[in-house]
Formats: structure tokens, sequence, C-alpha cells
């Protein structure tokens, strides 16, 4: 018995899926959590630094706006987007009649369904990062002629290291797994939009009961082998 079929009894899977797995919903899934990760950490980067180090009116709304996808329901925030970019909108409307981009069921809807729920786990765990750094040490390479940007650079950043990768690993997790918002604008098009999430959801619609768990397996553990790796480099000394 092979470790596969182990793992199928285990959980009461019947058979063996035998037909050749499509591995588009996996690659697909990987680049787009790839692509989301690193908007996210660009973009939190900034937000982070920005609620960390300035005091300014407005600053509790921005907070709680960059928290919102954490606690809508994932199907709202897919509404609220879908209604935002499609092509009946202002902005969807202008960017497919004027410059012939569609953004909603395309590959883009899905990086942009995970970013926007990755996006508030950067921003908050860089928030903390970055607060936790001593103020007085970016002072003392101010005072040494360091700009504002290489001071982040040099000083913020490799101090909030372990920050940093945490936020990558949540973020990558977080946009690896998305659902529901990923469904609503970029729907379900197989070998086009068909993230992992959809398929295993799709497979499971139609009773292709072992199609589904081999799908779960399988994103789970690049989940659990990418949190392992980047855990296990958070925890040297920069």
């Amino acid at each position: 018995m092979t470790p596969l079929d182990l793992i199928f009894a285990v959980f009461g899977v019947s058979e063996v899926y035998s037909p050749v797995i499509d591995w588009f919903p996996i690659k697909l899934s990987f680049a787009v959590a790839s692509a989301a990760t690193l908007i996210a950490l660009v973009a939190g980067s900034a937000l982070a630094w920005l609620l960390a180090r300035k005091r300014f009116p407005g600053r509790n709304l921005i907070d709680s706006l960059i928290t919102l996808p954490l606690v809508l329901p994932p199907t709202v925030l897919g509404y609220y987007l879908l209604v935002l970019l499609g092509t009946r909108s202002a902005v969807g409307g202008f960017l497919y009649h004027r410059l012939g981009i569609r953004l909603t069921f395309t590959v883009t809807a899905a990086i942009i369904a995970a970013t926007i729920h990755a996006l508030p786990l950067v921003t908050k765990s860089l928030r903390a990062a970055f607060e936790s750094v001593n103020l007085e040490l970016e002072a003392a390479a101010r005072t040494l002629g360091l700009n504002s940007r290489r001071i982040f650079f040099r000083v913020t950043v490799p101090l909030a290291a372990r920050g940093v990768l945490a936020a990558t690993a949540l973020a990558f997790a977080r946009a690896l797994g998305d659902f529901g918002v990923t469904i609503m604008i970029a729907g379900n098009i197989p070998g086009r939009t068909q993230t992992a999430s959809v398929a295993i959801y799709d497979a499971v619609q139609a009773g292709r009961d072992n199609e589904a768990f081999t799908l779960a397996v399988i994103v789970s553990l690049i989940a659990v082998v990418m949190l392992y790796i980047i855990n296990r480099f958070g925890r040297l000394r920069w």
C-alpha cells in the first residue's frame, strides 16, 4: 500500500483517484498566490510604515478599511468587487471600452481577489514588526546622513525581518486558499481561471470526491512546506 493509498483509507475514500491529475489549478493557484503576495508585500509595507510611523487625521479610518476584508463575508466582498470592476461599472467600463482591458473573469481578477484577502494580514503583521523597531536606531541612522528611504531598507526592514517573513507566510497561505472572492469575480472557467480551491469545490459538486480529496491533499502539502521553509529561515539571526 502506497502512502497515498493509506491517506485515502484513513479518510474513508473508497478508491484512489486513478486518472491523471489536472495540474493546471495547482499551477494557477501557485502563480496567483505568488503574484498576490508580492503585491501585498509592496502595498502592505507602505501602509504599515504609514500607520506605524505617522499620526494624521483619518488614520483609524484607513486602518479600519484595510481590516475590513477580514470581517466581511467573502461573497459580499466579491460582490462589491464585481460591481466595481464589471464592464457596466464606471471603472471597469472605462478600462474595457476605452483600453480593451477586461478585469472580471480573468487571471487578473483572481490575483486581485487573492491580494484583497492577503493585504490586511500583511499590513497588520508588518505594522506590528515596524512598531517593535527602536526609533532611536532610526534616529541615529538619520544623524549619520541616511535619508528616509535608505533608513527603511537598511535599518527598519532588517530589524523587522522576522515580521516580514511571517507576513510573507501569512499572505501566501491566505492567497493560496482564497475561494469566495475568487469565484465571484474570476469565476470557474476550467483551464483559464479555475484555481485549486475552486477546482475542489467543482469536483465536490460533480461528485468527484476522490479528485477533490487529491487536490486538497496537494494544496495542503504545498502550504505546509512553504510555511515550514519560511518559519525555518525565520529563526535565523539577521
